[in-house]
């Protein structure tokens, strides 16, 4: 339980935090809330020679109406998602689920930015921002760019982030009036999602899965469905369409299929009511 050797620096600004990576490239990893990274490498399942500290970079701390949509810093620690009034008012679903991450200890140390930049399929952010269409603010060297939530996370812990980059912002769609449900299935209150599921209710539906594959995941087959007419059972029997469940200690693929199907309807049950 004690992490190999490495280095540390503190960045002071967004701009520190680059220059950091681009000069450490793949043997620096970005240290915010230290919620996910840390346990890693007690672990030693992840070994960086270099630690660029971005906790104290408090430009990156906000949350602030954008006109139509909201603006959230990658900093934005989880306790203050769900204190927020600006998200009462123009994004609860955000506020929300941001209460339910871990305890009170992660929620206050955690941030939405290394949430998201973690991958961790079995977060609960990352699938929310998915059924939300949020989009995030990447910065670099090079520049700045604005990547979808559809096109962010890649694989197992994978995003499209480079060694060099910085997730600076999360750009949240309005939805003041949404029906939306968050069903999570967890052995413990504070513990990991073994399936989740989220659905929102703002014109058209979105539902988006956690822990049901390599990353979260949009449940498509449940949408279309829906799309074309079907009753929320109907289309809550297609939940584990295109997924991809792991098998762990706590639970087989074919339970969190069945998990998968009872949460989605579930969440669209609440999100409809």
């Amino acid at each position: 339980m004690i992490p190999a050797p490495f280095d540390y620096v503190r960045a002071d600004s967004a701009e520190e935090a680059i220059a950091a990576l681009a000069e450490h490239g793949d043997e620096a990893k970005l240290l915010a809330g230290g919620m996910s990274l840390l346990p890693l490498m007690k672990l030693r399942l992840a070994t960086p020679a270099m630690l660029v500290d971005v906790g104290r970079v408090r430009e990156l701390s906000y949350v602030r109406d954008a006109g139509d949509h909201i603006e959230v810093g990658a900093l934005t620690r989880h306790r203050d998602l769900e204190t927020s009034d600006e998200l009462a008012a123009h994004c609860p679903p955000l506020r929300t689920v941001a209460s339910e991450v871990g305890d009170n200890q992660v929620r206050h140390r955690g941030t939405i930015g290394g949430s998201v930049s973690h991958g961790d399929p079995a977060s609960d952010l990352p699938a929310l921002l998915l059924a939300l269409d949020a989009a995030f603010v990447v910065r670099g060297p090079s520049g700045e760019r604005i990547v979808s939530a559809t096109e962010f996370f890649r694989g197992f812990l994978e995003t499209v982030l480079e060694p060099d980059e910085l997730l600076t912002e999360i750009r949240v769609p309005k939805a003041p009036g949404a029906g939306f449900s968050y069903q999570k299935f967890q052995r413990r209150a504070q513990d990991w999602a073994i399936v989740g599921a989220m659905a929102v209710r703002n014109g058209a539906t979105r539902v988006a899965l956690v822990n049901m594959g390599g990353t979260p995941l949009r449940a498509v087959a449940v949408e279309e469905a829906l799309t074309s007419g079907a009753s929320i059972e109907e289309a809550a029997e297609r939940a584990a369409d295109g997924t991809d469940p792991p098998g762990d200690i706590n639970a087989t693929p074919e339970y969190r299929e069945h998990l998968a199907r009872v949460l989605v309807r579930r969440a669209l049950d609440a999100a409809s009511g």
